[in-house]
């Protein structure tokens, strides 16, 4: 196109989605691969991370989580990345896009050229790290995985399910562990070469090395130094009474004309954790500590009933997995 003298061409149009998308699972080093990305200075990625939009059947059932607001329209979707330059590749991170049945088909109708970075985890630990951040969340009441494992049919006919937790089809532990049908799904819409996937072990074992295969696949600067990010170390919930308390003070303290006068009076009395580092030190303390030490017991059952996927994994893509995932030890 001939541009008039004297004339600016305009701007190449930005896509309406991102370029790239790291899909999941959660805890899998999601989080760390975003914080460490965006600091390249050839990548935007937005504040906002997990925007879920590309996964309807998995979205909370709460428009707004906390300060947080998620997109509803392509529109509102879209202006997450207006800010970005030109000449920076777009990216986003959420992890239930890996376990929804329809995020791949609709990214790839949005972003047909869009590339794919999905992490996987030994079941067992993945299983577990998932359910300590439920409770954590306050999205789950049920503090013993094994428990919490066993409603899972009650669950499936929306039974016992935490007043609060924000999709419901999260509980259902053993369905996130279905790595060969969930990959799958996006193989039969992006050519192979647009996806990259990475096991968590070994992003826990060298930060950088996975992170400059990242950088490769991304086509990005290598040279460039990007701060390691250790991966989320999560604490348990001591007291899910007193993190009870918590969200019922924050949401009195926000709406007057929520809770009653007790609630009022205890928000008066018990300073808000914003207010003080030594409060919030103080509080955080009460509600939370290290995670308990896991039941060894449950934890070789997971391994066992979830080898064979592992392992199907570990095939899929030409690795052995189960040496990897410590598999060959169970005999």
């Amino acid at each position: 196109m001939t541009v008039p003298a004297g004339e600016v061409p305009a701007a190449p149009a930005r896509a309406a989605a991102p370029d790239f998308y790291i899909v999941g699972h959660e805890k899998c080093g999601t989080t760390a691969l975003h914080v460490m990305l965006s600091q390249h200075p050839e990548v935007f990625m937005p504040g906002l991370k997990e925007t879920r939009f590309f996964a309807q059947e998995l979205r909370s059932r709460f428009l707004r989580l906390g300060p947080r607001v998620l997109p509803e329209t392509a529109e509102q979707y879209a202006a997450l990345f207006a800010s970005a330059a030109p000449s920076q590749r777009t990216g986003e991170a959420s992890p239930s896009y890996l376990r929804s049945r329809s995020a791949a088909a609709r990214i790839a109708e949005m972003r047909p050229d869009a590339k794919i970075i999905a992490i996987f985890r030994e079941p067992a630990a993945f299983l577990r790290s998932f359910h300590l951040q439920a409770i954590h969340n306050h999205v789950e009441t049920e503090k013993d995985l094994r428990r919490a494992l066993a409603l899972e049919p009650e669950r499936r006919r929306g039974r016992k399910v935490p007043r609060l937790s924000q999709s419901p089809p999260a509980l259902l532990y053993s369905d996130h562990v279905r790595y060969v049908e969930q990959l799958r799904r996006y193989e039969d819409v992006f050519p192979r070469e647009q996806i990259l996937v990475l096991i968590y072990e070994d992003f826990r074992r060298d930060n950088q090395a996975v992170l400059h295969q990242v950088m490769r696949f991304l086509e990005l600067d290598e040279n460039v130094q990007i701060e390691p990010e250790e991966t989320y170390r999560l604490q348990s919930v001591r007291s899910v009474a007193l993190l009870r308390l918590g969200l019922a003070l924050g949401t009195a303290r926000r709406r007057t004309s929520a809770g009653g006068p007790v609630l009022r009076t205890l928000g008066w009395l018990i300073p808000a954790p914003n207010r003080s580092r030594l409060t919030r030190r103080l509080w955080t303390k009460a509600i939370y500590g290290p995670p308990p030490p896991p039941d060894e017991e449950l934890m070789l059952e997971l391994r066992r009933r979830f080898r064979a996927e592992g392992e199907a994994l570990g095939k899929h893509l030409g690795r052995d997995l189960g040496t990897l995932w410590g598999y060959d030890e169970l005999g």
